[in-house]
């Protein structure tokens, strides 16, 4: 009986996310990471820390590509960077996972899917969301017709880190980030897409700087990590200090949604909240469903009957425990991408959800911007999307 070989797995960066390449790295399992590519020496340095000396190092995507063979690469660069490494990658026809938000302009994100679709190259997009068991549990309550056909779904996103998580580096940038909708957001927009069974075609926004405009102390942060600068006793917000030298994306963002099968949504994402969790509430015609915390242990409340009320739903669910990042997605999420590097086929997530978060996120973040206009949200063309849906044989 002989073995299958390990997927020789190039990683690409080795920032916050960098963590997401210790799941693919499992000698002898199946697969291992063979080199790592960083501008930076303290991320090569990172590398061979928790790969192992003998893993290669590069200095660029391009001599990575040159000088090395791989079966598979997970890009895990900045947002800004993403579209940029993957038109690499595609075009050499690799299997390729990107974390999430795949882009930060809609243009990008659609030119990547074509050539996906081109080069016959496996593209898979990091939104591990749809692996965390509080998301899974309520997408099963949903399909089981519980609660009857979905006609709204809110969600609220309280981000009690934002300050030290997106407001001290490159997130705190249009520029680099486009919006805080693209980052924090495509994850909620999947979310609330995969829960309804539809994609936003139009959509309206307010938002703000609110808070983190007014603080005038800053520097550049481009030195550190965040686990050197990160500290939750800072409070109040306005309390925090050195931010980025730039600062222009909203603190606070509200979307309104109309999805393409009739369902209304809401959107709203704080980012100077003291709490830290996501709040879904799904109604429909028959019922609805409110997760009351995010985490292993939380619970689903389910109301079903006019007899329920104020914390006396008709039936909980308690969110299930498992071992891993995110509630264990993280570790399911790369799993997910190994086996379909090696033999392609469905996912669970979905590379054209993945371009409607972007893109749900990029025309709220410009409807923002004009003053809440209401904008239509194009739709991917056909037969990309027949593609893509047909798992990318």
């Amino acid at each position: 009986m002989t073995s299958t070989p390990d997927l020789r797995i190039g990683v690409i960066g080795m920032g916050a996310r960098s963590d997401l390449a210790s799941h693919a790295h499992r000698p002898g399992e199946g697969s291992r990471v063979t080199v790592v590519a960083d501008p930076a020496e303290r991320g090569r340095a990172l590398a061979r820390e928790r790969f192992g000396e003998d893993v290669a190092t590069a200095r660029s995507v391009e001599e990575m590509l040159e000088a090395h063979e791989v079966d598979a690469v997970m890009i895990l660069a900045p947002d800004f960077a993403h579209a940029g490494i993957a038109r690499q990658t595609l075009a050499a026809g690799i299997p390729t996972f990107c974390e999430k938000p795949m882009a930060i302009s809609l243009e990008d994100a659609d030119a990547m899917l074509e050539l996906a679709k081109e080069k016959r190259a496996r593209l898979y997009i990091g939104h591990n969301m749809r692996h965390m068991p509080v998301v899974r549990q309520m997408k099963a309550i949903v399909d089981s017709g519980r609660i009857g056909r979905v006609r709204a779904i809110w969600c609220r996103h309280f981000v009690g880190a934002g300050g030290d998580f997106y407001f001290k580096d490159w997130h705190a940038e249009r520029e680099k980030a486009m919006s805080l909708l693209l980052q924090k957001g495509a994850h909620d927009i999947d979310v609330i897409h995969w829960l309804a069974g539809g994609s936003t075609r139009r959509v309206s926004g307010i938002g703000d700087l609110a808070v983190y405009g007014g603080i005038t102390d800053r520097r550049d942060n481009s030195d550190r990590r965040m686990g050197e600068w990160y500290d939750e006793d800072i409070w109040p917000p306005t309390a925090q200090k050195e931010l980025n030298p730039v600062v222009d994306v909203e603190d606070i963002s509200m979307l309104q949604m109309t999805l393409d099968n009739g369902v209304l949504a809401s959107y709203q994402q704080c980012h100077f909240t003291p709490d830290y969790w996501r709040n879904y509430t799904v109604i429909g015609d028959a019922g609805r469903i409110e997760n009351m915390g995010d985490g292993a242990g939380d619970q689903i409340y389910i109301w079903t009957s006019r007899r329920s009320g104020p914390g006396r739903p008709d039936d909980v669910e308690v969110t299930a425990r498992a071992e891993g990042g995110h509630g264990g997605a993280d570790p399911s999420l790369v799993a997910e991408f190994l086996r379909f590097a090696r033999s392609g086929g469905r996912t669970e997530v979905s590379v054209i959800a993945a371009r409607e978060a972007v893109a749900t996120g990029v025309r709220g973040a410009e409807s923002i911007r004009s003053g809440g206009v209401p904008l239509e949200v194009p739709p991917v063309a056909d037969e990309i999307r027949e593609y893509f849906d047909g798992g990318q044989v």
